[in-house]
């Protein structure tokens, strides 16, 4: 079904700002850092319930804090949209949550309990405006999103389980382009050690080898595997890169160290599978342990598969069609510049997924913030997606 201005007016006169606002305060108002999301989830579960939908709540894979599941199917079969989000925010001091003007300020408001307030109210204009005729939308939220505390895994355990729908709509901040490819994200530490103890520089054993410049052997090689991925690129989304943002070794100056690490990340774009990306870390450590007479050990950790976003998609048609009925006009094509769950979706499943909120910034600081009117703006266009993308099989 096409978008109608008859049917844009029918879900804008559903709409409750004040409810939306309320919501948002609410959910902001419990802290909830990354592991220790389960409060938050309570509290939306209660808004939930308050309001007539039954909330399942699955453990996947983190008792701490069950999941949020809510359905909601029209009297037609047809396509499952699904409606994702996060509740947990990065380990930052907590601030509580102000209505400012056209914003809402506090820990989570951008990152991302407003948007996930957004779509839970595309969720109740879609039952209000008696607006979808077709298919079901599927609403999920969880924990284990942000790294370096988590690494996706309530999420990756939901997918796995089959609570998916056939496409995704993610609400975090993004709202100024559609993003069609992103690269692949993840994190490592590699540590270089001797057999012998630190000891003073003059008492050093000659035959030992010196972990400095086995880290020294190791930045080259990485220059020169950086140089390599660099060749494999996308206009939209950039270059694969391999990135070292510490290194460290010794206690003081003239310390003969017996331990140095190094410290960074490794981006891959949509092709390069991640089970390829750590065998070559792998190889080329193994190399420089063997060359500087070391140990070295990684500590590889996987954040999110690279993204892909097929412009054919229905779900593009749809979303690309509903924006042009609110906004006048689609929203530009351009890349992803972070990871987030819609790299899950396509990594693990293949399931098309569109990252789009509302305008909000400040994200992974304490000065996070949220645009009233473009909570509201987000809260129509999905439901109005959700009308053009269900209703088609």
């Amino acid at each position: 079904m096409n978008p109608t201005p008859e049917i844009i007016a029918r879900l804008r006169r559903a709409a409750n700002r004040k409810r939306l606002v309320d919501d948002v305060i609410k959910l902001v108002a419990v802290p909830s850092p990354t592991g220790e999301a389960g409060a938050a989830a309570d509290c939306l579960a209660r808004i939930l319930s308050a309001d007539g939908f039954t909330v399942e709540r699955p453990e996947a894979g983190h008792a701490a804090a069950p999941a949020i599941v809510v359905r909601l199917d029209a009297k037609r079969p047809g396509r499952t949209l699904q409606f994702n989000g996060h509740l947990d925010v990065v380990h930052l001091p907590y601030v509580p949550p102000r209505v400012e003007g056209d914003r809402i300020t506090g820990s989570g408001s951008c990152d991302m309990k407003g948007g996930v307030v957004a779509a839970v109210e595309a969720l109740r204009l879609l039952r209000d405006a008696n607006a979808l005729t077709a298919g079901s939308i599927l609403l999920t939220a969880h924990d284990l999103h942000e790294a370096p505390w988590g690494f996706g895994q309530q999420l990756d355990r939901l997918i796995a389980d089959g609570c998916v729908g056939d496409a995704v709509l993610i609400p975090e901040p993004l709202s100024d382009r559609l993003p069609v490819v992103g690269r692949g994200s993840a994190t490592w530490k590699a540590t270089i050690r001797r057999d012998g103890p630190p000891v003073h520089e003059v008492m050093r054993p000659m035959d030992e080898p010196s972990v400095i410049a086995a880290g020294a052997e190791l930045v080259d090689r990485l220059g020169r595997l950086g140089a390599e991925l660099g060749k494999k690129s996308d206009p939209a989304a950039g270059s694969e890169s391999v990135f070292i943002g510490q290194m460290h070794s010794g206690e003081i100056f003239n310390q003969y160290p017996q331990e140095c690490w190094l410290e960074g990340t490794r981006r891959w774009l949509p092709g390069t599978q991640r089970t390829e990306v750590e065998q070559e870390f792998q190889a080329l450590l193994a190399e420089v342990s063997q060359a500087t007479r070391t140990a070295v050990h990684v500590e590889f950790r996987f954040i999110r598969d690279a993204f892909y976003l097929d412009r054919e998609d229905p779900l593009v048609a749809a979303f690309q069609q509903s924006f042009a009925a609110i906004g006048g006009r689609p929203l530009p094509i351009g890349p992803k510049p972070f990871v987030d769950d819609g790299n899950s979706f396509w990594g693990l499943g293949k399931i098309p997924a569109i990252t789009h909120g509302p305008r909000a910034g400040g994200q992974h600081t304490v000065n996070e913030w949220v645009s009233i009117d473009d909570l509201e703006r987000v809260a129509v266009l999905y439901a109005l997606t959700a009308v053009a993308y269900c209703d088609r099989r």
